[in-house]
């Protein structure tokens, strides 16, 4: 298929380079944007439900439904500032770096006072200052990812060059893990314990870095597309929502990538317990964050050339059918040490990385998808919806993790948890996932349209149908 030619259309300002071509500067200005994000995104996925159990003494029943509640409120306003963005014009800075650096103030300095235990308060007042905090810093982070995803539309409009943004993206979210999965337990952990001291501090710590991570994607990365004047959509919501029921690929992969978070979250919360109660092991948790990051980048060389010749929805699928298996697997093997989990749990992660690396591949085919079908090209209100799906995701895991850790008999008041609960954590780490990962292998294979060969047929449609508008 032959490769239209790319065409700019300037930012109407004065700013030098603003139609430079695309290169290495806007590929670490998007890497640094979802860094900035995961250090916070990560540390909470990572450390905030036992903070919240075994500092400030909240139930993990009630921990999980605050996630439930904060997630769901972040969807509604994910949706909210996504329609809003995509009714602002664009300013001599560009359409959605603005809002990045605005927002990443507001959004850290919250971040940051979650992790504040003040002495001498009560239970009930340290679980109104969860609430609070929790659900605050939940849509401030709206505010900066919804123009963060949003923005790759207005780098670049060509495929290739969006993919590689999604591996860079990748990219970033994955030296966050490397950077908190790998050091954060042995830092915050003080004899098998969170220490809330050293989390306070490692909070402020990556508060910094996230700013700093900000200013650059700021700096760094270049808006050089103008999308349509958003008074030219007045009266279009009705033909949006028309468009995305109509919009199966969009359907289905939003149901996908719902269950993936289920399932990412899910793990992040009960792998704490697993390590810290059922192998006595807190510190090896920093194993299992290097070893998942080591898979993600094993496996970014051979993204490429396995799409090119399969597909995206090929490779993904490949890759949750061998995560599926490996878990399966793993429910069975109760018996293995932390390290010998560790290594086994590996060959898993190396599978479901293929998904993590193309999903923003994905999100790109089901705009051009929602593009073909409507006539609009409205990239910021279809991420918010996709972006939704996923806090939707993180609401359903938040509480599922709190509710299910409860549930399989976890008490932080007990010195030594019951074998019952030890062998329910442990379920909840291997049998949970494997489930998962194999309904989302059937959804890819069954039910998600776009293989390779149409995939490729959208996008000759697509650039006809622009032929003719134009």
């Amino acid at each position: 298929m032959e490769e239209a030619k790319q065409e700019y259309t300037p930012l109407p300002s004065g700013e030098k380079n603003e139609n430079a071509p695309f290169g290495v500067k806007d590929k670490i200005g998007y890497l640094l944007g979802d860094l900035g994000n995961d250090f916070f995104f990560m540390l909470v996925s990572a450390f905030l439900m036992v903070f919240y159990t075994d500092i400030f003494h909240i139930s993990a029943a009630l921990v999980g439904m605050l996630f439930l509640v904060a997630r769901l409120w972040d969807a509604v306003a994910d949706f909210a500032w996504g329609r809003f963005i995509d009714t602002r014009k664009p300013t001599v800075q560009g359409k959605f770096r603005p809002w990045i650096l605005r927002m990443s103030f507001p959004l850290v300095l919250t971040g940051v006072l979650m992790f504040v235990q003040i002495p001498g308060m009560s239970d009930g007042f340290y679980l109104a200052w969860a609430f609070v905090t929790y659900i605050v810093w939940g849509t401030l982070y709206s505010t900066v990812n919804i123009p963060y995803g949003s923005m790759a539309s207005v780098i670049t409009d060509n495929p290739v060059e969006r993919t590689t943004l999604s591996t860079w993206r990748t990219m970033g979210a994955m030296l966050a893990a490397l950077v908190i999965n790998v050091l954060g337990p042995l830092v915050v952990f003080v004899d098998n314990e969170i220490n809330a001291d050293r989390m306070l501090m490692v909070a402020v710590l990556f508060g910094i870095l996230a700013i700093t991570c900000y200013i650059g994607c700021y700096k760094l990365s270049t808006e050089r597309l103008v999308a349509q004047d958003p008074n030219q959509q007045k009266g279009s919501m009705k033909v949006t929502m028309k468009g995305m029921l109509k919009n199966k690929p969009l359907i289905w992969i939003l149901i996908a990538s719902l269950i993936f978070m289920v399932n990412t979250m899910l793990i992040n919360a009960v792998n704490v317990y697993l390590f810290k109660d059922y192998f006595g092991n807190a510190t090896a948790l920093s194993m299992i964050g290097l070893v998942q990051t080591g898979a993600v980048f094993i496996a970014i060389p051979l993204v490429k050339p396995m799409v090119k010749k399969l597909g995206k929805k090929e490779t993904a699928a490949i890759g949750m059918g061998l995560a599926a298996v490996v878990y399966f697997v793993l429910y069975y093997l109760k018996d293995l040490s932390a390290i010998e989990f560790v290594a086994f749990s590996a060959v898993g992660m190396f599978g479901f990385a293929f998904f993590n690396l193309v999903i923003w591949a994905f999100v790109t085919d089901v705009i051009d998808y929602h593009e073909y079908v409507t006539g609009l090209r409205e990239d910021a209100t279809v991420y918010s919806v996709y972006s939704m799906a996923r806090k939707i995701g993180q609401a359903i895991a938040g509480g599922v993790g709190g509710f299910a850790v409860a549930a399989v008999g976890y008490d932080a008041a007990r010195a030594a948890q019951t074998q019952e609960a030890l062998n329910g954590i442990h379920s909840l780490a291997t049998l949970v996932p494997s489930i998962i990962y194999g309904l989302i292998f059937l959804i890819l294979v069954f039910l998600y349209p776009l293989n390779k060969q149409k995939t490729n047929q959208l996008a000759v449609d697509l650039a006809e149908k622009r032929k003719e508008q134009g």
